[in-house]
């Protein structure tokens, strides 16, 4: 058995009296007092979150473009200098084995973060699928941290701690975007992506300095009410966004068109890639399931496999995650469900432990942030 993984900032954490969890087979911060009052900062204000156990591969080369395009369901060749991509890994079936993010860095630079619990596999599938191409490919994952600030005060905060560069070139850094520039003394990659449904950044830093940026961030955003936060509000952050988690929404026993994400597959622009006979096959015959978002209209809230039932009490889905919404004040879930039942406005239940009650499929997102 191996032994539960601690990121550089594990100390820290501890000392803030954070709980842990095991995440991904990594020891990682559930909450340090309420998880509640970590989702309204959040909404609020800002939060501060250590993602150091997602992954970072290196890929580089004359034709990093290219294997990228080969490896992955996105046609990441596309993307400017300075941009980032949200995509998917997908085997010869069709079968979602990740959702990543690639940010190209330069010409022939790409860094692509997979998720925590499937870096190693996409690590590997990365290996045999650059088989052939003129690239090179780093798993810069154990030497790396990774610190998210997300929240509508997030801005403020990076440039408390940035330099009079960083301060006038971060308001006009995009959404999905990302740049060079000195946090705290240091020269870093920052990118204004995230997954709580708000404005904000990660910073991706070398394990020796995360804990002195850690600390520079939280001193350099109590005036801007800043809170650590854990996993468990960053989960019903996203699940507000109308986020899908990997091993709840996504696997490997449903494709991209099942889970609403038929857009990123570029089936149009790119006559190979890893998985595309099968997701072609699947787009000509048809999903027979759909993703959608259910509103509960009671108190009491669904949780990832119970069954969604129609007016007559038949299983039509299963509910892949659900919690009360901080942000809304009611129930909400997402789940899988036979296309006739997809259809917002279509009323439905859950099997709540025996119970049945009521939720009406909305569409995703559930919450959207004011611009």
């Amino acid at each position: 058995m191996t032994d539960t993984k601690k990121t550089a900032l594990h100390e820290e954490h501890a000392k803030l009296g954070a709980s842990f969890t095991n995440f991904g087979g990594w020891d990682m911060p559930l909450k340090y007092s309420s998880e509640l009052a970590e989702h309204k900062a959040v909404r609020s204000a800002a939060g501060i979150f250590d993602l150091s156990h997602m992954g970072e591969i290196s890929v580089k080369g004359a034709q990093a473009g290219e294997f990228l395009d080969y490896a992955l369901a996105g046609r990441i060749s596309a993307i400017a200098v300075g941009k980032a991509k949200y995509s998917l890994i997908c085997n010869e079936e069709g079968g979602i084995i990740d959702d990543l993010i690639s940010y190209r860095l330069g010409d022939d630079e790409f860094l692509v973060v997979p998720n925590a619990g499937n870096a190693d596999t996409v690590w590997g599938e990365f290996q045999k699928r650059a088989e052939g191409f003129d690239v090179e490919l780093k798993n810069e994952t154990a030497e790396t941290s990774l610190i998210a600030v997300q929240g509508p005060t997030s801005e403020e905060i990076l440039k408390a701690v940035g330099d009079d560069a960083l301060r006038e070139s971060l308001p006009g850094l995009g959404y999905y975007a990302c740049l060079r520039g000195v946090l705290a003394g240091m020269d870093l990659l920052i990118a204004r992506t995230g997954y709580t449904g708000e404005d904000g950044f990660e910073i991706y830093v070398p394990n020796e300095k995360a804990a002195e940026l850690w600390a520079a961030l939280l001193e350099a955003g109590k005036e801007h009410e800043l809170v650590p936060c854990g996993l468990a509000s960053r989960d019903s952050l996203r699940l507000e966004a109308g986020m899908p988690l990997y091993g709840n929404e996504l696997s490997l026993d449903v494709t991209p068109f099942e889970a609403g994400l038929g857009p990123v597959v570029a089936l149009k622009t790119k006559e190979t890639f890893v998985g595309r006979d099968a997701l072609a096959a699947r787009k000509e015959s048809g999903k027979t399931k759909s993703l959608v978002g259910l509103k509960g209209s009671g108190r009491r809230s669904a949780r990832g496999g119970y069954p969604v039932l129609d007016a007559s009490g038949a299983t039509v889905g299963e509910v892949t995650s659900g919690a009360p919404s901080p942000s809304l004040g009611y129930p909400v879930a997402m789940a899988y469900v036979e296309n006739e039942f997809a259809e917002p406005g279509t009323e439905l239940s859950v099997d709540l432990r025996g119970k049945a009650e009521p939720f009406t499929v909305v569409e995703l997102p559930f919450y959207s942030r004011k611009k």
